[in-house]
């Protein structure tokens, strides 16, 4: 068990759930009536399955890859410590499992499932043809709040769109920063990544005009958010603004001329980033 949860990076769900839930309770605030734990927890069933599936896919699909990227040859695959086979087992289970938790959420949801499955698995096709992957990426993240909502409400709307274009600008945004490490790497293997394609200076200043994309949305979706729950107001702001900060706070720790510090920008100012927006949001919805 520990194996596969260092398989699909089970810690990296911080980065889309604290926006899925903030869908769910957005939703669950313009209903009348009392929260449904049980929806809550189909809900999170279907991200971590789902999640899980395009992780362990990726890592299926690019272990010949990983195997000659000194970065990545240790990984679960390369290393032999899961078989290609046992993976692609728990990728179809994991696929399965969001289906069949999709059909006790509601009808849409279940009828949409498997263009969510495409979505999230087509992915890791993309960078073998397109310096766009980053955004195929954060398309996949993006569906998490818009996902949310429909669970609850049925139907679509804006304000969790708004949410799901910022998670998809975010997303791709750090993803090009995490990618800087692999730059002459993908040039080698001629695979497409914004640093490889574009060198590390530009896929900087791309990454930096997409983090100002993001922005500008929460700061929309924020605004969209209090004019229909006129409650919901200061914590959400508090948490967008620490959100928003520790965004940009995560471009001066990496310079084209040193990626020392990309570990720290991706993994933890995200997903603190990402934690603490979604907990004062949620308490400014529920109180």
């Amino acid at each position: 068990m520990k194996n596969y949860f260092s398989l699909v990076k089970f810690s990296h769900t911080l980065f889309a759930m604290p926006f899925a839930l903030v869908g769910f309770f957005i939703a669950s605030a313009e209903q009348t009536g009392a929260l449904s734990w049980r929806l809550l927890g189909l809900v999170v069933l279907c991200m971590v399955f789902a999640r899980s599936a395009a992780m362990a896919f990726n890592r299926w699909l690019d272990r010949d890859v990983d195997a000659a990227n000194p970065r990545t040859k240790m990984r679960e695959l390369p290393a032999g410590i899961i078989s290609p086979r046992s993976a692609l087992t728990f990728v179809i289970v994991n696929c399965l499992l969001f289906i069949v938790t999709t059909f006790f959420i509601n009808r849409l949801c279940f009828f949409l499932s498997p263009v969510a499955l495409t979505v999230i698995l087509g992915y890791s096709y993309t960078k073998r043809f397109t310096w766009l992957c980053h955004l195929v990426l954060g398309l996949g993240l993006a569906l998490a709040p818009v996902g949310a909502y429909l669970a609850v409400m049925g139907r679509f709307d804006w304000v969790p769109v708004l949410y799901g274009l910022a998670v998809m600008l975010w997303t791709g945004g750090f993803d090009i920063i995490y990618a800087l490490q692999d730059e002459e790497f993908d040039q080698s293997r001629r695979l497409y990544s914004m640093p490889a394609f574009f060198g590390k200076i530009r896929a900087l200043r791309i990454s930096e005009w997409m983090h100002l994309g993001t922005a500008a949305l929460m700061v929309f979706a924020g605004q969209q958010v209090h004019s229909r729950l006129p409650q919901a107001g200061d914590l959400l702001w508090l948490g967008t603004g620490i959100f928003l900060a520790l965004l940009f706070y995560q471009h001066r720790l990496v310079k084209p001329n040193d990626l020392s510090k990309v570990n720290l920008a991706f993994f933890t100012t995200n997903g603190v980033a990402s934690l603490i927006f979604g907990t004062l949001a949620i308490v400014d919805l529920l109180t």
